[in-house]
């Protein structure tokens, strides 16, 4: 089986970038993490990832100031040099141009803690507690120019429970987004869920 090389783009500490890459340790997965890449080299993502053999880069974004399209312009140079085919982004925290978007059109994953349409951007859990929902969850989604609005791949919900806070509420939903990220980038590997109307595959909560 030909595994897709895929490369997951981090900020920070890494938690579903080891999803990923436990996931992938299976024979009979589909794709293979081949790098991990960062805009920032003191992400500690980096060092767990160097712990499990993944090749590492890092091309920081503050040498570029503004330029967006430059800071892109070498990631791009990155990923195309590892030869990767899928991008997963798991807290990569720069918002990423059109130019980039539609040069990997198709071909980028992004984990969004809410159920999308719902709640798109920032502070989700806050906002859906103050909304008085009463399900909450998780969302893998292609990205699109516009912001937590392309292709939704899998989401998963879990009831808001009475007392809930902000940070029990975003400790059940990482765990949610453990399982249905791999469960998604199969999907997309197998080439069973196409951009740019994937299968749609909601779970219960488990």
């Amino acid at each position: 089986m030909s595994k897709k090389r895929v490369a997951v783009l981090i900020s920070g500490r890494g938690s579903n970038m080891m999803a990923l890459i436990e996931a992938a340790k299976a024979k009979d997965y589909p794709a293979e993490i081949a790098l991990v890449l960062s805009n920032l080299p003191d992400a500690a993502g980096l060092a767990r990832a160097r712990e499990a053999a993944i090749a590492t880069a890092v091309v920081d974004h503050r040498r570029f100031g503004e330029d967006r399209e430059a800071f892109e312009h070498l990631l791009d140079e990155e990923l195309r040099k590892n030869r990767i085919e899928l991008v997963c982004l798991a807290g990569f925290m720069r918002l990423l141009t059109a130019w980039f978007i539609k040069r990997w059109s198709g071909r980028i994953l992004n984990i969004h803690p809410a159920l999308l349409p719902d709640f798109k951007g920032l502070n989700t859990h806050r906002r859906a507690l103050e909304a008085g929902v009463k399900q909450h969850g998780a969302t893998v989604h292609f990205v699109v120019e516009e912001t937590d609005a392309g292709p939704i791949i899998s989401q998963q919900w879990i009831p808001v429970l009475q007392g809930d806070t902000e940070q029990t509420l975003a400790a059940r939903v990482l765990e949610i987004e453990h399982r249905i990220y791999p469960e998604a980038l199969r999907l997309v590997a197998e080439g069973r869920a196409k951009f740019p109307a994937p299968n749609l595959k909601i779970n219960s909560p488990k």
